[in-house]
């Protein structure tokens, strides 16, 4: 499980980190224009969220699947057992916040001229 968990937080990471990357150009326009770094923060945490959602739904769906596939299995805990879920949703969710909070600062503290200039 504590692997499962890193990978899925070096994926989450890995794939904030390129698209918020895609959009530096975007972003020090942006910026340039007047916008203020929170705003950015934002931007980049709602994609972030986002993505994050919809992955957590369809987890949580396969894990409803899988569970009443392995009933079998499952030693004192019940496969619909909501506690479970419910920690293992909150702490999904609080790995990809983590995960989504670094490349959004990144992109909160660019510096427009810089970014433009190597755009």
């Amino acid at each position: 499980a504590a692997l499962a968990l890193t990978l899925s937080a070096i994926g989450v990471y890995g794939v904030m980190s390129y698209s918020t990357a895609q959009r530096t150009g975007e972003i020090a326009l942006r910026l340039a224009l007047g916008a203020h770094p929170r705003d950015m923060l934002k931007l980049v945490w709602r994609h972030g969220l986002t993505l994050t959602a919809i992955g957590l739904i369809l987890g949580f769906a396969a894990a409803i699947a899988a569970g009443r596939a392995l009933t079998a299995l499952l030693y004192e805990v019940s496969a619909q057992d909501p506690a479970t879920y419910g920690i293992a949703l909150g702490v999904m969710l609080l790995v990809a916040l983590l995960a989504c909070y670094l490349p959004a600062r990144r992109a909160s503290r660019l510096d427009p001229l810089k970014a433009l200039r190597s755009s």
